[in-house]
């Protein structure tokens, strides 16, 4: 597992959690702008789901278990993009704080992908 990608998404989900809690702070829903940065946070977790992807099928192994890390690391790829979808159902403050709240489980979702890999 490469851990600088692993800290990019963490750091870059965070930054979305704080950049769309502060949208609903100020009672506004998620704009254009949040959606972009949704989607450079996914396609952070998507390169890391490639990769872990990868690092399995050279035969390097997860320290808890293969099913297990596929699992989070799917997961963690499908996070951001289903808040994302549900805050275009809830044009309120809602849906930013809905695109907060997944953003903050990416990012808890990539400590533990850390934790399952070994590190």
């Amino acid at each position: 597992m490469l851990a600088a990608l692993t800290i990019a998404t963490a750091v870059s989900a965070l930054v979305l959690a704080a950049w769309c809690g502060y949208a609903a702070y100020r009672d506004q829903p998620t704009k254009d702008w949040h959606f972009i940065g949704m989607a450079v946070v996914t396609l952070f977790a998507v390169a890391q789901l490639v990769v872990g992807i990868v690092q399995l099928a050279r035969g390097e192994k997860p320290e808890q278990g293969a099913t297990l890390f596929v699992s989070y690391l799917v997961g963690s790829a499908l996070c951001v993009p289903a808040a994302g979808f549900l805050s275009l159902a809830e044009r309120t403050r809602w849906g930013s704080v809905t695109v907060a709240a997944g953003a903050v489980v990416l990012a808890v979702l990539e400590v533990r992908l850390y934790d399952i890999w070994g590190g």
